[in-house]
């Protein structure tokens, strides 16, 4: 009793609400998948960064850890978010008022970024806010998917008509996203959201139809931007053919190619990397899966892929358990879109996509990235820690009482075991008496038979009973009988032998 009363005692003072919840395998297993990854996608890059920029950052800045700090800054800064999304991410939150505002506020930041932001690498896509440098355009993508999400739901529903939906669509998503292409020329964010919405549609139940008609309408619109801009006509042709300017536009992929084919197998080590001695631009950045592929290898690159594919797998888990359309529609969108910018890197990187400059998520330096990266995660596990009502598994858990294996018998002086061959030759004469009379039942024939079987089976429902009273009454009638119970069988066995 006093191990039961120490067991409710713990129990009354756990909270009600946990952020590391027990919850079944099925349901923890896909947050596992997310967490773990992110954590190691997330260790790994401050490695990387302070090894890709520790030369660099020397020369610039004279200290060789002041990017890998600055790295530092920002993951804390973007679990602070995470966290946040986490605790008030609420599915109500996230398709209603707290939803909207954060697409009005990026929304907003994207107008004031085109009017007032800072011109970096040939593109005004910075906001400048006193010490802190924003690319908007990075949480902008996580708007998109919640208004997309919440249209598609509101025409399943039928809350709203085909019309309706064409014209929020409209409004919420293609004319923001055009003004951020056109303002910022941003090709590698358009796309990268034009994925995720795609996903968002073709989840909703869009017909195939509808899916491949899109397709082909974003090749075709892919192609007019790349040929109708020569910065991007120039990325075009260096990646067919980098050698063909080997020492400008094709110089950044050409080393790329350098740091990967050094790598080999299982890398030269970390730290040991020589094309981060400033001859692979943006080492520390875009180009940084080729540092890793150099230091840690085609095995160390492996590894990056699969972390990315435990993320997709755990994300599209967490969203097909989603309790409703609305935040599987997110889940899936928000996943897509992290997944597929990491292996856009990866395909820019190792010469199989012209270059977009768009950083390897988690893992490339930079703080609007990190931030948001860690933001849609946070949003991801809101939502799975929204859909399942963990205090059910709570109470079912604390409904479990322990109690004690002794009887009133003892309390009285006597044990279970001194009693037991008293109760079992008592309990045998009832047990095998209704035994026997089961076995009768079944032995009946015809009409007298049926008769027989009938008052037999009543007789033996009645001993059965009646055993069953004696049972109880002879172990006190406490709600341990049945424990003790057990304990005397044991023991007549143990006897027996």
């Amino acid at each position: 009793m006093a191990r039961a009363e120490k067991t409710d005692s713990k129990r009354a003072k756990s909270p009600s609400r946990s952020f590391f919840k027990s919850a079944p395998a099925h349901i923890m297993a896909p947050r596992l998948m997310v967490g773990l990854s992110t954590f190691a996608l997330i260790v790994l890059g401050l490695v990387m960064v302070y090894s890709s920029s520790s030369i660099t950052a020397f020369v610039e800045q004279g200290d060789s850890t002041g990017e890998a700090i600055k790295q530092c800054a920002f993951v804390i800064v973007g679990l602070i978010f995470a966290v946040l999304a986490i605790l008030f991410g609420k599915h109500e939150v996230l398709r209603g008022f707290g939803g909207t505002v954060f697409w009005a506020v990026c929304v907003a930041l994207l107008v004031l970024t085109a009017l007032l932001g800072t011109v970096g690498l040939g593109a005004k896509r910075w906001l400048v806010i006193g010490p802190i440098s924003i690319q908007i355009s990075e949480f902008a993508k996580i708007a998109f998917v919640l208004m997309a999400a919440r249209i598609a739901e509101d025409y399943r529903e039928g809350a709203i008509d085909l019309y309706t939906a064409a014209k929020q669509a409209v409004v919420y998503i293609v004319l923001p996203l055009g003004f951020l292409f056109g303002a910022q020329s941003d090709l590698g964010t358009t796309l990268i959201c034009c994925v995720g919405l795609v996903v968002v549609i073709a989840l909703s139940g869009a017909s195939g139809r509808l899916i491949a008609g899109i397709f082909v309408t974003g090749i075709v619109l892919v192609l007019i931007a790349i040929l109708i801009s020569s910065y991007r006509s120039d990325r075009l042709f260096n990646f067919l053919d980098p050698w063909a300017d080997e020492q400008g536009t094709g110089y950044q992929l050409i080393h790329s190619y350098k740091a990967l084919a050094a790598g080999g197998l299982f890398g030269v080590g970390i730290g040991n990397s020589y094309e981060k001695l400033q001859y692979l631009p943006e080492a520390e950045t875009d180009f940084i899966f080729a540092i890793i592929g150099e230091e840690l290898g085609l095995v160390g690159a492996l590894l990056v892929v699969c972390a990315f594919l435990v993320f997709l797998r755990g994300g599209f888990l967490i969203a097909s358990q989603s309790k409703s359309m609305f935040s599987g529609l997110v889940a899936a969108g928000l996943t897509t879109m992290i997944v597929f910018q990491a292996f856009l890197n990866i395909l820019c990187v190792i010469g199989l996509f012209p270059t977009t400059g768009k950083p390897l998520p988690f893992i490339s330096s930079g703080g609007s990235s990190m931030i948001s990266s860690l933001l849609l995660v946070g949003i991801v596990l809101a939502i799975s820690f929204d859909s399942h009502n963990e205090d059910e598994y709570r109470q079912r858990r604390e409904s479990l009482h322990v109690v004690s294996t002794y009887s009133q018998l003892q309390r009285q002086g006597s044990t279970v075991r001194d009693s037991a061959p008293r109760l079992s030759q008592t309990a045998h004469s009832y047990r095998g008496g209704a035994l026997q009379n089961s076995f009768r039942v079944i032995g009946g024939r015809g009409s007298r038979g049926s008769a027989k079987a009938e008052n037999t089976l009543q007789s033996s429902m009645h001993e059965q009973l009646s055993y069953s009273s004696y049972r109880n009454s002879a172990y006190g009638g406490s709600p341990v009988s049945t424990s003790a119970y057990a304990m005397e069988s044991r023991f007549h066995r143990v006897s027996r032998r």
